[in-house]
């Protein structure tokens, strides 16, 4: 079913680039060194594109010729496990792997309840604060006297993710690429400057119709266009730094697994989280074991079913905090090939999805990294 992608944590992955923005400003942050070296300027840009796997720009190279280029000439990145939004943006924000910074995934177990969170929509009765509560790598390279600022969504500015991702920085609403592009290169103007720009638009062209159809390849070329518009707008002594949160596989019908049709993945379950690539199983008190021999019975090759501590300890989350630990499933359940794991019942806007991400395949795992 094809081997799995470790996470290059340290070395080459999202949480290691404002670390190294910082460096090639000159600043130091607090913290451990990371092997990511990047050129010496005296502002950086770097520009995030959700679901721009580094497997699918090379595949689709024809409908993005600029950002191709880059990529063909400079190695790429990793994204951390889970392969996910909310859990990549923390990661580049705060500069931690996952069992550091918390967001597990896009849903995770609230401790000590049976609730989920949700973390791309958050929950009024969570602090990003608390749960989120390590200094962001934006406010710690502010510290260090760099201007930082972020370019998104007016309707993210106060949202549950930025909060617990990246507070610490300037918040510039913008919904339109003209608008963001006009608003990366005033921010840029500052010296020892770090500017984070953000388009989820090919992610949810992805999720909607899939990679490599018509849509997603049309909005491939869109934010191809916009990534070398930006290049041309910012002045040449201001580095360009475009990177992505994930990959992204489609999942055929004959590929997926729905938890309601297979009523025994249910036993010893008390809480289905994570998502349809990478499911964090909350279980009742001594289930684990037989959750773990039904789920690997059911699955077999098409997905690695390990006990949390098993997980661990492959290091797919980074060094995990007493805190963290119980956010992860008892259980987790990374899906290979194009399987995804679905509840028709929990999560029924998931079955609508043509591409998911979360686990750890190249076409997932893999991201560009490169500097313009």
């Amino acid at each position: 079913m094809g081997e799995f992608l470790e996470p290059a944590y340290g070395r080459r992955s999202l949480g290691d680039v404002v670390p190294a923005v910082g460096a090639a400003l000159g600043l130091h942050l607090p913290g451990e060194p990371v092997e990511l070296v990047l050129p010496p300027a005296p502002a950086y840009v770097v520009f995030l594109v959700d679901g721009l796997g580094a497997r699918l720009l090379e595949r689709y190279a024809h409908a993005a010729p600029f950002l191709a280029s880059l990529l063909a000439s400079q190695e790429p990145g990793t994204s951390g496990v889970p392969s996910t939004t909310a859990t990549s943006l923390t990661s580049l924000g705060t500069g931690l792997t996952p069992g550091a910074h918390g967001l597990v995934g896009f849903t995770s177990r609230v401790p000590g309840t049976g609730k989920l969170l949700n973390a791309l929509l958050w929950d009024k009765d969570v602090d990003p604060v608390e749960w989120q509560p390590h200094p962001t790598a934006f406010s710690r390279l502010r510290e260090a006297g760099a201007s930082v600022t972020v370019v998104n969504k007016r309707e993210f500015a106060r949202s549950g993710l930025t909060l617990a991702a990246h507070r610490g920085a300037d918040y510039v609403g913008a919904d339109k690429v003209g608008e963001r592009i006009a608003a990366a290169v005033s921010a840029s103007a500052e010296q020892s400057s770090l500017t984070y720009l953000y388009d989820g638009d090919l992610d949810w062209t992805g999720h909607r119709y899939g990679v490599a159809s018509r849509a997603w390849l049309q909005q491939l070329a869109i934010v191809d266009a916009e990534a070398e518009q930006l290049r041309e707008a910012l002045p040449a002594s201001v580095r360009l730094v475009v990177v992505a949160d994930h990959g992204m596989v489609d999942s055929p019908p004959e590929g997926r697994v729905d938890v309601d049709e297979h009523l025994e993945l249910r036993s010893g379950v008390a809480l289905l989280g994570g998502e349809a690539r990478f499911r964090h199983l909350y279980c009742q008190r001594g289930a684990v074991d037989d959750v773990v021999a039904t789920w690997s019975a059911v699955l077999g090759p098409r997905a690695d079913v390990l006990t949390r501590a098993d997980a661990v300890g492959r290091g797919w989350f980074g060094p995990v905090g007493p805190g963290v630990l119980p956010r992860l499933g008892d259980v987790v359940v990374a899906c290979h090939g194009d399987t995804a794991v679905l509840s028709t019942n929990d999560f029924p806007y998931e079955a609508t999805l043509v591409g998911l991400h979360g686990s750890l395949t190249p076409d997932e795992m893999l991201i560009p990294l490169v500097v313009s």
